[in-house]
């Protein structure tokens, strides 16, 4: 059914602001209506009683109750009536078109044919455009600019003027080409998979990382740059993962003269050889010019590292793999007893480097979450405060320099409320990151943490049960088990309707 307009048919009336579940599956989230757009709001002077919604169904005409009516005696939940409060619903009509939002995605001005792969949810697509990294004194923002700081001071060229130069406005939305091919990502590898990213179509996506723009800003003839923006990853739900972070990328490449201008009889120090891959460099490489790229990749890093946290910070080195690089490292500094991974990097597959056009240069490149340095260094202890619009959070980071000590002070500590869910999984397949999609569409940012605490095997009938527990935690007032039950009853049903699911519940 494609939902063509959406009605208040009854009268309002004093003595009570109900809020129907339905408008804010319609105005905040949107992934079970795809028919409607939007809901245009305006103020609402006086509370209503007895809401009553209809679909029009284009393909049958006559209207559809979508819910029944509520009476003036109802217990709405105030999560609900925070986020409606002084607005009204009125007439909402989608256009009957190749416009129409069931059959694209609009997204920045531009619209994306659905097909199979799109998997893009209203509520990820509302925060696109929100660039908290661009936002003055948010501690997104005060992390870049001291990067940024750092690079224009510790890179400089002849007459002055920074060597990096830095982008931080980049659309987020990509080619398929741009986010894995240009990177040399096997078709079959498992960062490509549609249960990992979030796809427009199969041609376009939400970038997965900000390693996609090294391909064309390197073709455009740039040998040393920053990237800075937001990335987007279906992912689990807990405090330190959202599926809106933001990233770093840092590029830098070196001629046979940049390379080795420093080195005494460099006429005979070459970047290239024919020789073989081992574990420690590329066949096109020689090992002196990885050496000294190495080398010049780690102090680069460990002197950055240094500049945000400050001396006697132990640092180490561990060597992982990336398909776009290699050797490939992960820095980890020792933070509070434990060791915790901050970045990636490595030497850039030459394969690469050659098909931007910069086939006469060698380079290396890094990459690392400002979400996880700005956790460790402003003591932010929950992901979702980076997205909070209270001034109790963003006022604790206007600082007149971007260099000052900020620790953040909790504002208060709600308590959480947690609930399970248990369910079948069903026959045709089942995708764990689809569940929590759901749930954050219906829910926000409410919930702190998603967990499978059970797995269960029928042993007659092989049906595989999973349980989740749920915990709830608003991060600016106290939840009600009202208001949490709601919502937990409606991620239930919508879990048997979108998922395929059967309830145990």
């Amino acid at each position: 059914m494609i939902v063509t307009s959406l009605q208040v048919l009854q009268p309002l009336s004093p003595g009570l602001r109900p809020v129907f579940p339905a408008v804010m599956s319609l105005t905040a989230q949107l992934p079970l209506y795809s028919g409607v757009r939007r809901c245009v709001l305006k103020n609402l002077t006086q509370p209503c009683r007895n809401w009553h919604f209809a679909v029009s169904n284009r393909n049958s005409g006559p209207l559809k109750s979508m819910a029944p009516q509520y009476s003036a005696t109802t217990d709405f939940p105030g999560i609900w009536t925070d986020r409606i409060k002084n607005e009204c619903v009125q007439t909402v009509t989608t256009k009957s078109s190749t416009t129409d939002s069931f059959s694209h995605v609009e997204l920045l001005g531009r619209q994306f044919p659905r097909d199979d792969y799109t998997n893009v949810t209203s509520k990820i697509l509302s925060l696109v455009g929100k660039n908290l990294h661009n936002q003055k004194n948010h501690p997104l923002w005060l992390i870049k600019e001291r990067i940024k700081e750092h690079f224009y001071r510790e890179f400089i060229g002849r007459f002055g003027n920074p060597l990096f130069s830095v982008y931080d406005h980049l659309s987020p939305v990509v080619t398929t080409e741009q986010n894995f091919d240009k990177l040399l990502i096997p078709l079959d590898h498992p960062s490509r998979r549609k249960g990992d990213n979030y796809y427009l179509s199969r041609t376009h996506m939400l970038r997965a990382h900000t390693s996609a723009h090294q391909w064309d800003l390197m073709h455009s003839g740039l040998d040393a740059f920053l990237v800075v923006g937001d990335v987007y990853r279906r992912d689990e739900i807990d405090k330190s993962h959202y599926p809106v972070f933001h990233q770093m990328e840092g590029v830098c490449l070196f001629s046979n003269h940049e390379l080795f201008e420093k080195v005494e009889n460099n006429d005979v120090c070459r970047l290239f050889e024919n020789g073989f891959r081992t574990p420690n460099k590329q066949e096109s490489h020689t090992l002196e010019a990885m050496k000294l790229v190495e080398y010049h990749l780690k102090q680069t890093l460990s002197k950055l590292i240094t500049h945000l946290f400050g001396e006697g910070l132990e640092i180490r080195w561990v060597d992982c793999h990336f398909p776009f690089t290699h050797p490939s490292f992960e820095m980890e500094i020792k933070f509070e007893g434990e060791w915790m991974e901050v970045l990636g990097c490595g030497i850039m597959e030459q394969k690469l480097v050659n098909s931007a056009g910069a086939q006469d240069k060698i380079g290396w490149a890094f990459g690392l979450g400002l979400e996880r340095l700005a956790m460790i260094l402003y003591g932010i202890p929950d992901i979702r405060l980076f997205w909070s619009e209270s001034d109790l959070f963003l006022k604790q980071f206007h600082v007149s320099d971007i260099n000052q000590a900020v620790q953040f002070q909790p504002f208060s500590k709600f308590p959480y409320l947690s609930n399970d869910i248990s369910f079948w999984l069903p026959s045709d397949g089942y995708l764990e990151n689809d569940f929590y999609d759901l749930v954050r569409n219906v829910a926000g940012d409410i919930v702190e943490e998603v967990t499978l605490i059970d797995q269960f095997t029928h042993p007659k009938t092989k049906r595989v049960s999973h349980c989740y527990r749920i915990k709830y935690r608003h991060m600016e007032r106290t939840l009600t088990q009202a208001e949490v039950g709601f919502v937990h009853k409606k991620i239930g049903n919508l879990a048997i309707a979108e998922l395929g699911v059967e309830g145990r519940f």
